[in-house]
């Protein structure tokens, strides 16, 4: 079966490579010169299975609303005339009920701890290597509002599988040094020692390039414009490169562009629930190596995550709602810079750092659309929010198995199965 899948971000490029093993031919089409150019490009850097609160839980209501006029905020909601926001919103709200919440951290951990599994086995299989470490998650806490908020979510994780550990103060800094001169503010941390951290992009492109030798053709510098369909199938996909109109044609169909997943699907009548949240990030070279962290971290109270990729620091984090415009607020990556030096001081040169940001595409519940749409050869893998890479080779490896006509290994709520 020749597959067309739209977009080479993580998510796109593993789906690619999942279904050329399982014996497809496939195409893929991305509108940068290069795979991971765009939210896969500077993300976190860890695929943590441990990071599996929705942000839509009982006590986000609340939050959302003392955040609302503070410009350094963790979740920054613009109100726009924009019915998508507000309906978006919406069911952000809907998802906020205990029991939504319990059931969204199910499907979290579920495909989280397939998805890292995979990815476990994908790396010994083929050998990449993008700066990993496996050295776990370190969730840390400097409020103890959240620190206590903290400790039921963590509870329902371990039930499920993921070995989230509830640990002090002290044990926090014997697994990570680097934080002694936080001590006094950290109350409390959890350890996830089975989670990981690398450099997504270099992960994306050297698969990128292993599903190229082994057969996958990716079209550059193309872009998606149109989707042609009847009333039960797609017909081919209407493509730009450098000015020059192409349909391609292909048996099956994967649509995997993030952010503008919607804005492709709306035309066919599905219509699915994502919205851009915008996420910045800064790398800096190390400092000091004795000062510099080596586990990846988790800054709970500002929603920050830390990577150590090779000689470089990555921290990333917060979130805008403020529709699809990438331009990029020196404001909110001075507030990185400046709680990562409080932190660490002598870790990195945070003077040096380099700034990005990227969409994120996030739905209400941080659960993905993965799986069949109402057109028989129409499939789904986006929508992933901040864990496009977590639940990456997860979601394609699920795919592809709903494509290849079998029943998925993981216990999940694929969409329209």
């Amino acid at each position: 079966m020749h597959i067309l899948v739209l977009g080479a971000g993580v998510v796109g490029t593993t789906t690619a490579w999942f279904l050329k093993q399982a014996g497809h031919d496939v195409t893929v089409i991305e509108r940068q010169s290069r795979a991971a150019l765009e939210t896969s490009y500077a993300n976190g850097g860890q695929v943590s299975v441990s990071h599996a609160e929705p942000w839509a839980n009982p006590s986000a209501p609340l939050k959302v609303l003392k955040w609302l006029n503070q410009p350094e905020a963790p979740l920054l909601f613009h109100l726009r005339m924009d019915p998508a926001q507000w309906l978006w919103g919406l069911s952000f709200l809907r998802e906020c009920t205990p029991e939504r919440t319990r059931y969204n951290i199910r499907q979290m951990v579920n495909i989280g701890t397939y998805s890292r599994a995979k990815l476990q086995a994908l790396r010994k299989e083929t050998g990449l290597h993008y700066d990993q470490l496996e050295k776990g998650i370190l969730h840390f806490y400097t409020d103890q509002k959240e620190f206590d908020g903290a400790l039921e979510p963590t509870r329902i994780m371990c039930e499920l599988g993921c070995q989230r550990e509830v640990i002090s103060t002290e044990k926090a800094i014997e697994l990570e040094p680097a934080l002694a001169p936080a001590r006094h503010r950290i109350v409390g941390a959890t350890y996830t020692a089975e989670d990981e951290s690398g450099d997504a992009c270099k992960f994306t492109q050297e698969l990128a390039a292993k599903a190229e030798a082994a057969g996958v053709t990716f079209l550059y510098n193309t872009e998606v414009v149109g989707i042609e369909r009847n009333a039960s199938e797609i017909t081919g996909v209407h493509t730009v490169n450098n000015g020059a109109h192409t349909t391609l044609r292909a048996d099956s169909y994967v649509l995997s562009l993030g952010s503008y997943s919607p804005i492709v699907a709306k035309p066919l009548g599905i219509g699915l629930r994502i919205y851009p949240a915008k996420g910045y990030s800064i790398t800096v070279p190390v400092k000091d190596e004795a000062a510099a962290f080596k586990v990846s971290l988790t800054d709970d109270q500002y929603k920050l995550v830390y990577s150590r990729l090779g000689d470089r620091l990555r921290v990333a984090g917060t979130a805008e709602l403020t529709g699809y415009s990438r331009d990029l607020n020196i404001k909110r990556c001075q507030a990185i810079v400046r709680r990562s030096a409080e932190l660490m001081p002598e870790g990195g040169h945070w003077d040096q750092a380099s700034f990005w940001t990227g969409l994120r595409p996030t739905t209400p519940s941080n659960v993905p659309y993965v799986g069949r749409t109402r057109y028989r050869n129409l499939f789904l893998n986006t929508g992933h929010g901040t864990l496009g890479w977590t639940h990456s080779c997860g979601s394609a490896a699920g795919l592809t198995d709903i494509i290849s006509g079998r029943k998925p290994e993981v216990d999940f709520a694929f969409t329209g199965l």
